[in-house]
């Protein structure tokens, strides 16, 4: 095999190839980007079992063939090489030279033969969806899919589409987030998917506003950016059920400016407790007190900030990072926060978006 390309060209597919390439692994092999150079196209290849990424790059053919060659190494050449064309050779014996106009990097390649095949695809059901509107859903929900492998369904995000729209969930059991787009209509597909964190991390950094198609099959699904094909495992695991845990009775309502707000727990914070991070909010009619008390390291902090609030007085504690997270990804100027007792969920909300996102946070319970 014998073909050269633009530096650039490559850095830039090597880069978003290395996504899909493990770090750790026991199947070496996976740490190589499978290459095939035809004279029709060009194609190279990452996985590590969960994603699958396939690009085609523009190269100028001397001769076809297919190897598989080491990702980092190639990566960290290229990435150090000046703007120049790159030439890359691989004999049958797997022996890869890089070579330029000013030098030549010899490395070895691995059996091709070893690289995992591409899932198969159901191609029946499909989806085209606006690259701009799943965006903004995955932005909106990926920090609160949870990192504990040992809920499985927990560590991506539902995705439910229907005749009226797109609903897209996501909890780690402390925290929920609820997106509903009723702008999106599908005629193709209705029904639930449990999409992973990573395949949705990669696809927020690569999405265009253009559509994107999503193939559903039975185990895995695939997008098509351009000329790039991303294919993912799905989780084929029931979600539980959301619907029941996001309360409708919350009776006490707070609104407060969203960056007031959000500094103020940033600053109380850096006081709280590093394990439990715990703060807490005395709410009432005439005060909003942002407070908390680290009895270990002797530190404390409070501030007083301006709100609007219809309700009973409460005293309510959460995760201080949690509560950042939450406050962080509301969309408009004011939150609205509701609440009913110090032990029941609390709901937070877009003042100028109600109903298009809920977000939902567990209290944890105040040291005396």
């Amino acid at each position: 095999m014998k073909f050269s390309t633009s530096k650039k060209e490559l850095q830039e597919a090597l880069q978003k190839l290395s996504k899909a390439t493990p770090t750790r692994t026991t199947l070496p092999i996976l740490s190589c980007v499978l290459i095939k150079a035809t004279n029709e196209k060009t194609t190279l290849r990452t996985t590590d079992l969960e994603l699958t990424i396939d690009l085609e790059i523009s190269v100028s053919i001397e001769e076809e063939g297919s190897a598989a060659v080491p990702l980092k190494q190639l990566y960290d050449i290229t990435s150090e090489l000046p703007e120049t064309r790159i030439t890359i050779i691989v004999d049958n014996k797997n022996k890869t030279e890089i070579k330029t106009n000013s030098g030549s990097y010899d490395l070895m390649g691995k059996q091709k033969e070893e690289f995992p095949a591409t899932p198969k695809i159901d191609e029946t059901k499909k989806i085209n969806i606006p690259g701009k509107m799943l965006r903004n859903i995955i932005d909106s929900t990926l920090f609160a899919v949870s990192k504990d492998d040992l809920k499985p369904s927990l560590t991506g995000v539902l995705f439910s589409f229907n005749n009226s729209g797109i609903t897209a969930v996501a909890t780690d059991g402390h925290r929920l987030v609820k997106v509903v787009d009723q702008n999106y209509k599908t005629d193709t597909f209705v029904g639930d998917i449990v999409v992973p964190k990573k395949f949705l991390s990669y696809l927020s950094t690569h999405l265009s506003d253009d559509d994107i198609l999503l193939s559903v099959g039975e185990t895995h699904m695939t997008a098509t950016i351009n000329q790039d094909t991303i294919v993912s495992r799905t989780i084929n695991e029931v979600f539980p059920d959301y619907e029941s845990v996001i309360p409708t009775d919350n009776n006490k309502t707070l609104k407060v400016d969203r960056e007031s707000l959000l500094g103020a727990i940033k600053r109380v914070s850096i006081f709280s407790n590093k394990s439990t991070h715990q703060v807490a909010f005395n709410i009432s009619k005439d005060k909003f007190i942002i407070k908390t008390e680290d009895p270990e390291a002797s530190s404390r902090a409070k501030e007083e900030i301006i709100g609007s609030y219809e309700g009973e007085d409460i005293t309510i504690g959460y995760n201080g990072e949690y509560l950042k997270d939450v406050i962080g990804h509301v969309s408009g100027d004011e939150v609205i926060i509701k609440l009913n007792t110090p032990i029941s969920a609390t709901l937070f909300t877009d003042a100028e978006k109600e109903t298009n996102k809920t977000m939902l946070l567990m209290p944890v319970r105040l040291n005396n």
